[in-house]
């Protein structure tokens, strides 16, 4: 028989469907498998109105063979099979869709139908591995079986052929070895079984294959044993998705091993989350939040995704897209019938149910979240010591795009809880009269606890934040309010006790004391931005505070990013007037000018040392100590 071309496309377009749609060539047996299962739910289908099929679901099934001498692999399934014409119109035109086509045929009336594919650029994906194709099939209810065959854009022939039952053989004969590529690897049992639990483990069929083992031969000594090679024919897929099990019939037990064998976790998972969803599109998702933080978590070798399925079949391994990024963390899978096989990693980033996906799945992970924080505090405050700091990357990432979103599940230090709250408990016990969300950014709890400047708002009573972590203070400017109180630093020198603010005003004495602070400021020049009186001072004599916008804290951090480029936070030397050493600078102002100089000196490297910033001249300081108490 002549051959003939494909009617509705060329060379070009075979090479740009098998080398640009997928990205790696082991997902021509997923496709292949799939199109097999396809084959069987439609006769499957067909035996629900008529009784001459003669099967049953339990009798459908999907056989591997793979001949390496002749290096030949062969995947049959038993299902409705094609005729003549449906092979022009499936396998002669890239591209078409007998499965599409069948699906739009039955309608609704198909609910237990589970076609997945779109048979036709999903079968030619074989020519990624193979240099020519023979598909042996016979239509439920023909006689006749038919042969198509061809190596590839070139054209096909069809041919009439011998085939006892009904269904599909696709005989595909493997490429030679490249330098670059070892296409007998797909002729390897060990390859094809990892490849079918990878990407088809949850075709509803069996996937058979006769498999190698090894056995200790029964007459062998248990002292010198002998083993022997033997064939067993093995069911290579599990069949049954745990996810589209209802949540209400799967125990604790089970959900915890297919986390722990999925996702190569030795510890159980914190949290589960079971998603059914079904509407503008329909999909299931098993999410899993992990009770320990991977190891690589915060390095650049951690991949973010969720495992994205086509009614069980493995789409791709992680998909990123299906997750923001402050929830990169959860792992899991998604599975849609309404996603297409036969598409492109580039192409999946822009499709617009997989976005619709991916923003209730946003929602979902929140809500439960949020559930725990309230109901279930203490596995809350668990879950934030592994992903808080995530959190708070995401009220900051995206210029604040996700703030409002995450605020409510933020937690920080409290001084007088002395653990982590939340934003609202936190409002909850302001005093009257507050109108500032106080914080200090530290290195630890126990260095931030001992500040001076903190003893005014200690004493009234008064919450003070923790911050100490390095995101913390951006957070703070990224939210900027929470619920119309704003956030303000406690360890600048606006942070009075509310009620004592006005008193300390009153206290500071600027005008009364201003040479002083003038002879100050001359004597250290650019070291500071300004002298002052401090307002939040108690029973120490000396702080440094920063101007506003960049804090020491934001200093120290972009000092260790990008030293380079290092940004300085403005310094203004805030000194306590009710303090006898503000009162021994103020005699030596008069006195002896140039002793005040060296005093001057001494409290502003006191400053720098409780800011936790570093000194020019270490050595110099403790020579200025000692020349003092001599």
């Amino acid at each position: 028989m002549a051959k003939k071309q494909f009617k509705a496309e060329s060379k070009r377009l075979l090479d740009l469907m098998v080398n640009s749609i997928y990205t790696h060539h082991e997902i021509f047996l997923r496709e292949i498998v799939s199109n097999a299962s396809d084959a069987c739910d439609k006769l499957c289908y067909k035996a629900l109105t008529d009784e001459s099929v003669g099967l049953g679901r339990k009798d459908f099934k999907i056989e591997i063979r793979a001949d390496k001498d002749a290096r030949l692999l062969t995947v049959s399934d038993n299902g409705v099979g094609m005729d003549k014409e449906d092979l022009e119109r499936n396998l002669g035109v890239i591209a078409s869709s007998g499965s599409f086509q069948f699906k739009q045929e039955v309608g609704d009336d198909a609910k237990d139908t589970d076609v997945i594919g779109q048979f036709g650029v999903g079968f030619y994906s074989a020519f990624m591995v193979a240099d020519h194709i023979t598909v042996v099939t016979k239509k439920y209810g023909c006689d006749t079986a038919y042969m198509w065959q061809s190596s590839g854009a070139d054209g096909y022939t069809v041919t009439e052929c011998e085939k006892d039952a009904v269904g599909t053989d696709i005989i595909m004969h493997i490429r030679p070895d490249t330098d670059d590529e070892k296409y007998s690897e797909f002729l390897e049992g060990w390859r094809i079984q990892e490849l079918v639990r990878k990407y088809s483990d949850y075709i509803r069929f069996p996937i058979r294959m006769e498999v190698s083992k090894t056995r200790k031969k029964e007459d062998s000594p248990d002292d010198k044993p002998e083993y022997e090679t033997y064939s067993e024919v093995e069911t290579l897929n599990s069949m049954v998705p745990i996810w589209q099990r209802q949540k209400s019939k799967v125990k604790k037990e089970e959900y915890d091993k297919f986390y722990r064998d999925k996702f190569s976790d030795y510890a159980d998972p914190q949290r589960v989350i079971a998603v059914s969803a079904e509407g503008t599109v329909t999909y299931k998702a098993l999410l899993f939040i992990p009770s320990q933080q991977p190891f690589n978590y915060y390095s650049k070798d951690f991949e973010a995704g969720l495992q994205l399925y086509s009614n069980g079949v493995l789409i791709m391994d992680k998909c990123a897209d299906l997750l923001p990024e402050h929830f990169r963390f959860v792992r899991g899978v998604v599975d849609s019938p309404d996603l297409s096989l036969n598409i492109s990693r580039e192409l999946l980033q822009h499709d617009r149910q997989l976005k619709v996906i991916a923003s209730n799945l946003d929602k979902k992970i929140r809500a439960d979240l949020a559930k725990m924080m309230k109901d279930e505090p203490e596995d809350y405050a668990k879950f934030w010591k592994n992903f808080g700091r995530q959190l708070k990357y995401g009220v900051v990432a995206d210029f604040g795009t996700h703030k409002a979103d995450l605020q409510d599940l933020l937690l920080f230090y409290s001084s007088t809880e002395k653990k982590p709250v939340s934003l609202a408990d936190y409002l909850s016990r302001m005093k009257e009269g507050q109108e500032s969300i106080y914080y200090a950014a530290g290195e630890t709890v126990e260095s931030i606890d001992r500040l001076p400047q903190l003893e005014g708002l200690k004493d009234a009573g008064t919450e003070i934040l923790y911050f100490t972590e390095d995101v913390d203070e951006f957070t703070a400017q990224t939210l900027m309010t929470y619920q119309e109180k704003k956030f303000l630093s406690a360890l600048s020198g606006d942070a009075a006790p509310a009620e004592d603010g006005e008193k300390k005003q009153e206290e500071s004495g600027e005008d009364d004391h201003k040479a002083v602070f003038d002879f100050v400021k001359e004597a250290l020049g650019d070291q500071v931005k300004e002298v002052k009186a401090s307002k939040i001072l108690k029973s120490h004599p000396v702080c440094l505070t920063a101007g506003a916008g960049l804090s020491f804290e934001m200093e120290k951090y972009f000092a260790a990013v990008q030293p380079e480029q290092a940004l300085k936070a403005d310094r203004i030397l805030e000194l306590n007037t009710a303090h006898p050493v503000f009162a021994a600078l103020e005699r030596a102002v008069t006195d002896d000018p140039e002793k005040a100089k060296k005093y001057a000196t001494l409290l502003f490297d006191q400053g720098l040392l409780i800011a936790g910033l570093p000194l020019e001249d270490p050595s110099g300081y403790t020579d200025l100590v000692c020349e003092l108490l001599v």
